[in-house]
């Protein structure tokens, strides 16, 4: 990125004080380089720098941090400079900042603001948090039904360069009730001394504040939106939604899955900012409760030593086993879970992937089947042939891998299937359920299958 290039030279014009310079070489950089050049600046250059940028550039740099950027920002900055960009900033951003620091902080910041800035502030913490609400700004643009395009125009002209998106402007009635949405296009083509009512066609999309911010995310990819009006439980229109915030909900979702999906508590910060101590914290009560899931399959080998004793080329393939019906089930747990969190599936469709993951799970089992029955055909063979003594002849012992195999991948399957969509129902997070835990499962009834089809199919050779 450009602000990399130049981040050496932006050092040394710091390091000289040579501000004049300085101001010349960040012209011309948009925000977001600037704001990339802050990542490896300590404080005292961070502070230097919004010294020199213009107040508007600074505030849209200061947006484009990180939150734990801005935070160390605000701590190198002058109250007023702090008062400054944070009355300057877009009403989503702020709250944004603001619900990530500390109660006594936030507060000292409120404070900071102006009483109209400070109200609205207010107001959007007041929203759940994970709610639409704190994701909202109310820098829209309404107008009145009964108005000329001519009106409209000039309304426009008025308060336009004040608000965040001009892309969509929203009808609403005397009380404030959303009615509907215009696209900027529509009015600019339109007859000035048409009304707004003669270019109204009564389609529209909103979100509710306090539904929560995945909510959102649906809808911007089902509607194909750049911005989305959002109302009260009265439908008044309180404010707007865009779709860059949007994304930032999206990538925090896709994130908090994929830890869980790992079997890890979600992290509140970067990874690379993260302590030891955090990674413990967030990791080890997981690892110890996979730990416990697993030790039930020491009590499932001690229940079948006697087995085991008879025969134990068995205890060879048992890796075998178990991670092929993890592997099964792990993959089904994932593709449920994605298309979960993207609608493709609803909890109603359970049958449907009952009878689904059942075919592909004995399609799998058998493909995987005749391939380990093959392998452990071979194997049995080469052991007779080392003069290594077993009670049980190849095809035999093949037979039993195969068939355990076929039993153990259809199961691994059907868990990993229908364990997201139980845990949907129950309320809880279906990222819970992917690879850990589900291979945990199968690693205790894949050995029941293997043993118990060991017990039936050589009852007569083991005696």
């Amino acid at each position: 990125m450009l602000g990399d290039l130049l981040r050496p030279e932006i050092e040394e014009l710091i390091e000289a004080r040579d501000f004049a310079a300085l101001r010349e070489a960040l012209a011309d950089l948009p925000p977001e380089d600037i704001a990339d050049l802050f990542s490896d600046l300590p404080p005292e250059h961070v502070a230097v720098i919004f010294r020199i940028l213009p107040r508007d550039k600074a505030t849209h740099v200061f947006a484009h941090l990180p939150v734990e950027s801005q935070e160390s920002a605000l701590k190198a900055l002058g109250q007023e400079q702090v008062a400054a960009v944070l009355n300057d900033m877009a009403p989503d951003d702020r709250t944004a900042l603001l619900e990530e620091m500390p109660g006594e902080a936030s507060q000292r910041l409120i404070n900071l603001l102006s009483p109209e800035e400070r109200k609205v502030a207010v107001k959007l913490l007041g929203y759940p948090e994970e709610s639409i609400g704190r994701r909202m700004t109310p820098d829209y643009v309404a107008m009145r039904s009964d108005w000329t395009i001519s009106h409209v125009f000039s309304h426009l002209r008025q308060v336009g360069k004040e608000k965040e998106s001009l892309n969509v402007i929203y009808v609403t009635d005397e009380k404030g009730h959303l009615i509907d949405d215009i696209r900027l296009r529509d009015i600019v083509v339109a007859d000035l001394n048409k009304t707004v009512t003669d270019i109204m066609d009564g389609n529209y999309v909103f979100l509710r504040a306090h539904d929560d911010q995945e909510e959102a995310v649906r809808a911007f990819k089902k509607y194909d939106r750049s911005v989305l009006p959002v109302v009260d439980s009265d439908n008044i229109l309180v404010g707007i939604v865009t779709v860059d915030d949007v994304l930032d909900v999206a990538e925090q979702e896709e994130t908090e899955d994929v830890h869980k999906m790992a079997a890890v508590a979600v992290l509140d910060e970067p990874y690379i900012d993260a302590t030891t101590l955090t990674m413990v914290r967030k990791r080890a009560p997981w690892l110890l409760l996979l730990f416990g899931g697993e030790m039930l399959t020491i009590t499932a080998m001690h229940r079948f030593e006697a087995t085991l004793e008879k025969s134990v080329i068995l205890a060879a393939f048992i890796p075998l086993i178990i991670s092929s019906g993890g592997n099964s089930g792990s993959q089904a747990a994932s593709l449920v879970i994605r298309a979960l969190a993207l609608g493709e599936l609803k909890l109603s469709d359970w049958w449907r992937v009952m009878k689904r993951e059942l075919a592909s799970g004995l399609m799998f089992g058998s493909i995987l089947g005749v391939t380990a029955f093959m392998v452990a055909y071979g194997y049995g063979v080469y052991r007779g042939s080392q003069g290594e003594v077993h009670n049980s002849g190849p095809a035999i012992l093949a037979f039993v891998v195969g068939t355990s195999l076929v039993g153990v991948v259809l199961f691994g399957t059907i868990v990993g299937s229908m364990l997201p969509i139980l845990l949907k129902r129950l309320g809880l997070d279906p990222a819970v359920s992917s690879t850990p835990f589900v291979a945990t499962l199968v690693d205790v009834t894949g050995l029941i299958i293997y043993f118990t089809m060991a017990i039936v199919i050589l009852r007569n050779v083991l005696g």
